[in-house]
């Protein structure tokens, strides 16, 4: 498909087939192309909960303002952006510098991380959710290329879902992403209104 394509075809979609199912591996797959999305420093500082059990999505759902979605998509990621990421020790950036880096540029590296990140609880708070957004875009856009359609969601209780799925503190949860395919018969509408070039551009 042709990237235009792909803008102007993916959308955020409220009703998925219940019947047609995604499965792990082609989660894998999507996520295997997505994760070339870019990231401060090359530190990808964020990870996927994949929430595929009937149960646990209805477990999700009580806790997602009982979006039908929820529970209707086949497969539901759950984007957790790290705000350690950063961290000397953090085992993404360590598998970072190890495969990419050279010992000598260690103290430069972590003293940079630390600056740029480690200032304040809100510098990691940023770092973590504005490089976990730029992956989930490239998820979704992945996802449209192979004939999928999603729906980033941020309506949820926050600390009820790190609760019930007991995700590590060091992890916000910028969004939640259902996966599936579009249910038969849904009329999808036009793109809604989008900002002008010249309505962005601040002079």
């Amino acid at each position: 498909m042709d990237f235009s394509d792909i803008l102007i075809k993916r959308r955020a979609i409220n009703f998925f087939d219940p019947t047609r199912d995604v499965s792990k591996d082609q989660i894998k797959d999507l996520l295997e192309e997505a994760v070339k999305a870019p990231s401060s420093f090359n530190l990808q500082p964020w990870k996927i909960k994949i929430v595929h059990a009937p149960d646990r999505k209805a477990a999700l759902r009580a806790l997602a303002f009982d979006q039908p979605k929820v529970t209707e998509a086949p497969m539901i990621l759950m984007v957790l952006a790290d705000r350690d990421g950063w961290k000397e020790g953090n085992e993404t950036l360590e598998k970072h510098f190890a495969n990419n880096l050279q010992p000598e540029q260690r103290k430069w590296f972590i003293n940079t991380t630390n600056t740029l990140y480690g200032n304040s609880e809100a510098a990691s708070q940023a770092f973590a959710n504005k490089n976990a957004g730029l992956f989930a875009m490239s998820f979704m856009y992945t996802a449209s290329n192979h004939g999928l359609h999603t729906h980033p969601m941020d309506g949820f209780d926050h600390e009820g879902v790190r609760k019930e799925f007991a995700i590590p503190d060091n992890y916000w949860i910028p969004m939640l992403i259902a996966v599936g395919h579009l249910n038969p018969g849904t009329e999808v509408h036009p793109k809604a209104w989008r900002q002008s070039a010249d309505e962005m551009i601040l002079e």
